[in-house]
């Protein structure tokens, strides 16, 4: 059976209980492939800021800024974009914002200026605004109740690609130059021709809901706790996610300057390198996922966020040997978060997954972008070894999930 077959076969598999029938399941491992080639695009950005800082001599600060035009773009949009298809689903706007990502990557490779190249970082952000929330949405229609898996296996799909951008960079953007990104033009039109047929697939399910619950499917009003509490929790939620995407931050858009740096490596070998700890991202999201099915996402969190305290707070006093093997370790313990946090606010707000994810991913880059220009214009007035030694700290910040509630697991939830 072809993938497009598989896909349309899913019209008609419920995704009930507590298994994932294979025509469902096929959808998720769609959309993460496609959350693959998304992330695998956008990754290139900051791949390529070797290249950028050395052809348009830019500052660090600079460099932070194209990071924030991708991040905080994404960031604005997300929560709106997820707000409005809860209550109006769009199944084609998978495509649409594939297509803004091609739109920036096109506008990137033939950037000459500056400015140029933040309105081609801008476009790549809103591509991802429009994309997460809704395939958000539909991994978890078709998760058949595991949600856990179903997000960190979509997660993974973005974790990978991210990982393979620094790959493409180091061995065809780095020696062909800034043009060469035009080739992933390609890529996206592939993903677009993907997420055309799930938008098929979900327009079906759509159609085969009863007419009065079509507009509203996904609403629900039951909260599982008063509000002032669902607050809290939310605010804790953000300050984990503070902790986590700023290091991340520190990790994805610096990394490769700090090993260049410290350790004196070339460019393509820290572009290597930075690949190992972003595949390291992608074990440890699906790790995360399956572990907080069964045993809660709070559990989760704890060990996610806090556990990695002692490993950030050793990295900047360890040799290469070393600092490799621990960013892979921080790596797989911090990418463990995302899925529970994301699923811990959808049981939070259920019926509102669009809006939730949107949020939620939209905090991730939101916080990634203001966190990678704030670490930019640390290191210009001091040194990239510094963001270290600031960063490690940050995991501190887990000690916050004390103060969430225990949520009791649902047979089964709104998508």
């Amino acid at each position: 059976m072809s993938a497009n077959q598989t896909i349309a076969a899913g019209g008609t598999g419920a995704a009930t209980g507590g298994a994932v029938p294979g025509a469902t399941f096929a959808v998720i491992l769609s959309l993460s492939f496609c959350h693959l080639l998304n992330d695998m695009m956008q990754s290139l950005v900051p791949a390529i800021f070797p290249l950028l800082k050395a052809d348009y001599g830019l500052s660090f600060a600079q460099i932070g800024m194209i990071s924030l035009a991708f991040q905080v773009t994404a960031s604005l949009f997300q929560p709106a974009v997820g707000f409005y298809t809860d209550n109006n689903p769009q199944p084609f706007s998978l495509a649409i914002g594939m297509g803004s990502t091609l739109c920036g990557l096109l506008l990137m490779s033939q950037a000459t200026s500056y400015p140029v190249i933040l309105m081609a970082a801008a476009l790549i952000g809103l591509g991802s605004a429009v994309f997460h929330p809704e395939a958000s949405r539909v991994a978890r229609l078709a998760s058949g109740g595991r949600y856990g898996l179903a997000q960190s296996l979509f997660q993974v799909g973005g974790n990978a690609g991210t990982a393979t951008g620094p790959l493409l960079a180091a061995f065809i953007v780095v020696p062909a130059g800034q043009r060469s990104i035009v080739w992933f033009s390609a890529i996206a039109m592939l993903g677009m021709v993907v997420l055309f047929q799930i938008g098929r697939w979900y327009a079906g399910r759509r159609a085969a809901m009863p007419q009065g619950s079509r507009a509203k499917a996904a609403v629900s009003t039951a909260l599982p706790l008063p509000r002032r509490q669902i607050g809290i929790a939310i605010a804790v939620l953000i300050a984990l996610l503070f902790s986590k995407n700023v290091y991340s931050a520190s990790m994805g858009s610096y990394y490769t300057f700090y090993l260049i740096d410290r350790f004196g490596m070339a460019v393509q070998n820290a572009q290597l390198l930075l690949f190992v700890y972003l595949g390291a991202v992608v074990l440890g999201t699906l790790l995360g996922g399956m572990v907080g099915d069964k045993v809660g996402r709070v559990p989760v969190m704890w060990f996610s966020i806090l556990g990695a305290l002692p490993f950030t707070l050793a990295l900047p006093y360890l040799n290469l040997f070393w600092t490799v093997s621990f960013s892979i370790i921080i790596a797989m313990i911090m990418a463990s978060a995302f899925s529970a946090i994301l699923v811990y606010a959808q049981e939070l707000l259920p019926g509102r997954v669009g809006m939730v994810a949107g949020i939620f991913f939209g905090f991730s880059f939101g916080l990634g972008g203001l966190g990678a220009a704030a670490l930019g214009a640390l290191a210009d007035v001091t040194s990239i070894a510094t963001v270290y030694h600031v960063c490690a700290f940050l995991p501190l910040l887990g000690l916050a999930t004390a103060f969430l509630p225990r949520l009791q697991p649902k047979a089964s939830l709104p998508a």
